[in-house]
């Protein structure tokens, strides 16, 4: 079995995919709008994302987001919610530090970042689908380095003008496979699946 790395991310129209679930979630750099999508409600939003979960048999998250996971969804395992919470709750999940001695209190969690491209190869050999959800400063190095294999963009019809792009400056150059058309909801929130491949960007100049 080799499994995928998939990448959940909520992005605005400029890229912008810091703390996007609620206010003080991430307020790095001065960020101002942290909260943003809890803000813009979207009919269309939570079925996909349950829709999308389908598959998951494990998590691999950034620290930040593992703490605020933690904190959070073993206590949402009932309500309207709680589908998400215990899947989210059963599955191992994967936390990447550089910290050794990190402490892990959610049942099923354990550290990677020693060798984080050998880790990688190890979960695709034990798991289907392992989610990255949010852990954009996460995501960074995984772009960087190609160790993805999809990635899931919802994008929100929203300026923001700063904070954490979803690409930044350390992202390697390549070409993404649309796998399924874009799905837009009543709000004008996109859903957009895109596929790595080992492409790399080609120039040329336009012929009259």
């Amino acid at each position: 079995m080799t499994g995928r790395i998939l990448i959940d991310l909520f992005s605005t129209l400029d890229g912008v995919a810091q703390g996007p679930g609620g206010v003080g979630e991430d307020t790095s750099g001065g960020f101002a709008f942290s909260g943003w999508q809890a803000g813009y409600p979207s009919s269309g939003v939570g079925p996909e994302i349950t829709k999308g979960m389908e598959g998951l048999d494990a998590l691999l998250l950034g620290r930040r987001t593992y703490d605020i996971f933690a904190a959070y969804w073993p206590h949402h395992t009932d309500g309207p919610s709680g589908e998400i919470g215990q899947l989210f709750d059963r599955v191992p999940k994967y936390v990447a530090s550089r910290d050794a001695d990190l402490a892990l209190e959610w049942q099923g969690s354990s550290r990677v970042g020693a060798d984080l491209a050998a880790e990688i190869a190890d979960l695709r050999a034990r798991h289907r689908e392992v989610h990255v959800i949010g852990s954009i400063d996460f995501v960074h190095t995984l772009l960087a380095e190609g160790l993805f294999d999809q990635l899931n963009l919802w994008v929100y019809p929203i300026l923001l003008g700063a904070g954490k792009k979803v690409f930044d400056d350390g992202a390697l150059p390549s070409v993404l496979e649309l796998l399924e058309p874009p799905v837009t909801d009543a709000e004008g929130v996109t859903l957009l699946r895109y596929g790595r491949t080992e492409r790399t960007p080609q120039v040329d100049t336009f012929e009259d």
